[in-house]
C-alpha cells in the first residue's frame, strides 16, 4: 500500500488529500489506517513528525461520513485530548484540513482563552472536539457539555499526559463516556506506565508501532558543545551567526530561562521571540505566526510549549539546555529534518548536564559528536567529585587525575532531578 489510493477512504476525504499534495501514506498511516477503519481500539507509538494525526484523522473523518448525522447538543461525537494548546490547535487545523470537502464541525477548547466562548461553542454541539483535560473538566463542571454522545475517543502524546499530571483528569473524563466507543492511543515512548493506561482504556487494541522506542530522526546530525554555563549565551549568538538557517528552535528547561535567552539575543541584534506557559494565547499565536511566516527565524520553546508546534523548515534546534529526561531530546529533534529533509542538533552541555547527555545516548544507542569551542571560549574543567567516569571528553581537554564516580550515583542524581521537576509541574497551567 504505497499510495492513498489503495486505502478505501470516502471520496471526499481522497478529494481532499489529492488537493493537498498528499499521495503516499506514511509508515504509521499504512499500519494505523485500515485497523482504524475496521472500528477497532488502537494503540500506537509514534513519534513526532511521522504522520500520526492523519493516522487518526482519515479514518475517523471516514467514519463520519458514512454516517452522517447532526452535532450533538452540548456534546461531540470524537473527542481528541492533546496535553497541549498548541498540539490541539495543530490537530484541529489537520481535521479541517482533511474533512474541507465535509459538512463537519471541528471545534478547540484549551485553557488561555475565555470559557464563555467555549460555553457558547459547545451549546450547538460538534462533529469533532480537541480538547486539553483542564479546560474540558472546567466545561463539564460547569454543565455546559457532556459527553454521552462520544463515538470516538483518541488520546495523544499520552506519555506527555502523564508527564503533567493529567491522569487525574483522565480518570474523571474516561468514566463519563459511552461504553460502547473506539479508543485510540497514540504515545511516543511505552514505559509501563503507558502500557497499564492502555490496558484499562482499549479492548482488544491493534498494536502498530512504527520504530523502536525512543530511536531518532536518522537524518538529523547531532552534535554538541561541553560549554561553562556562563558562556551559553555568548556561545549561542556566536553559533547563530556562523550558522546558514531557515529556522531554529532553542530549548530551554524553564519559561525564565526563555524569556532569558530572547532578551540577551535581542540585545545582540537577533530577532526572535519565546512560546512558554506564561505567555497568553494570543502572544503565543503571533509568535507561532511570525516563525512560521520566517519573519522570526529563531523560536525559543520550552518542551511543553513545543508540543504541537509543527512547523516546516526547521533547520537547526539548538539545545541550549538539556532535557532531564531523555526522551524529551528525541521530541526535540524531531522537530527537524522534516519531509526528508536534512537537520541539525546542537546541544550545549554544562558539567552537571553530563549525566543527561550520557542517558540520552544510552536510550538512543549514538554517540554525540563533540565539538572543539570556537575561539575566545574556555573549556570547562571537570570536578573532580561530580565527574561521571565515562563522561564524554572534550576534544583539546587536558588529561588530569579524576575521581572515579558511579554510573549508579549519576543516575540517581539525574533521576532525583527528573522526578523533582515532574513533581512540580502543574497540569492545568499547560492547558
Amino acid at each position: 500500500m504505497n499510495d492513498f489510493s489503495k486505502i478505501p477512504l470516502a471520496k471526499p476525504i481522497a478529494e481532499a488529500l489529492e488537493a493537498t499534495g498528499y499521495t503516499k501514506p506514511t509508515p504509521i498511516q499504512v499500519q494505523a489506517i485500515p485497523q482504524v477503519l475496521e472500528g477497532r481500539d488502537l494503540l500506537g507509538i509514534a513519534q513526532t513528525g511521522t504522520g500520526k494525526t492523519a493516522a487518526f484523522a482519515l479514518p475517523i473523518l471516514d467514519r463520519l461520513s458514512r454516517k452522517p448525522g447532526r452535532p450533538p447538543h452540548m456534546s461531540t461525537r470524537v473527542l481528541i485530548l492533546a496535553p497541549t494548546r498548541e498540539l490541539a490547535g495543530q490537530i484541529a487545523v489537520n481535521f479541517k484540513k482533511y474533512g474541507q470537502f465535509l459538512k463537519l464541525t471541528v471545534g478547540t477548547v484549551f485553557g488561555g482563552v475565555p470559557i464563555n466562548r467555549h460555553i457558547r461553542q459547545m451549546q450547538k454541539g460538534t462533529d469533532v472536539l480537541v480538547a486539553t483535560p483542564g479546560r474540558l473538566i472546567d466545561l463539564i463542571d460547569r454543565k455546559a457539555m457532556n459527553l454521552d454522545h462520544v463515538e470516538v475517543l483518541v488520546l495523544d502524546e499520552a506519555d506527555q499526559m502523564l508527564d503533567l499530571g493529567f491522569i487525574h483528569a483522565l480518570r474523571r473524563i474516561v468514566p463519563l463516556l459511552p461504553r460502547r466507543r473506539q479508543t485510540l492511543f497514540f504515545s511516543a515512548t511505552m514505559p509501563k506506565s503507558i502500557a497499564d493506561l492502555a490496558g484499562q482504556y482499549l479492548k482488544d487494541p491493534a498494536k502498530v508501532s512504527v520504530a523502536p522506542a525512543a530511536t531518532t530522526a536518522e537524518r538529523v546530525t547531532q552534535q554538541a558543545f561541553y560549554v561553562n554555563p556562563g558562556d551559553k549565551h555568548a556561545l549561542l549568538v556566536k553559533t547563530l551567526g556562523d550558522l546558514d538557517y531557515d529556522r531554529v528552535l532553542v530549548f530551554t528547561r524553564t519559561k525564565h530561562g526563555a524569556d532569558k535567552v530572547v532578551r540577551k539575543l535581542e540585545q545582540a541584534g537577533i530577532s526572535s521571540a519565546a512560546i512558554h506557559g506564561n505567555k497568553s494565547q494570543p502572544q503565543r499565536e503571533r509568535a507561532l505566526a511570525a516563525f512560521r511566516s520566517g519573519y522570526c527565524k529563531v523560536l525559543v520553546a520550552t518542551d511543553i510549549a513545543a508540543r504541537g508546534v509543527d512547523v516546516p523548515g526547521v533547520s537547526h534546534v539548538i539545545n541550549y539546555e538539556i532535557p532531564n529526561v531523555p526522551e524529551q531530546y528525541v521530541h526535540r529533534i524531531g522537530r527537524t529534518a522534516r519531509a526528508g529533509a536534512d537537520g541539525l542538533a546542537i546541544s550545549f552541555v554544562a558539567n552537571d548536564e553530563r549525566p543527561y547527555m550520557r542517558d540520552i545516548e544510552k536510550l538512543t544507542r549514538q554517540k554525540v559528536e563533540v565539538l572543539d569551542l570556537p575561539d575566545g571560549f574556555s573549556i570547562p574543567e571537570i570536578p573532580q567529585s561530580s565527574s561521571p567516569a565515562n563522561a564524554a571528553k572534550p576534544r583539546g581537554a587536558k588529561p588530569g587525575n579524576r575521581r572515579r564516580r558511579s554510573r549508579s550515583a549519576g543516575r540517581q542524581g539525574a533521576n532525583k532531578n527528573r522526578n523533582g521537576q515532574s513533581g512540580n509541574r502543574k497540569a492545568r497551567g499547560a492547558s
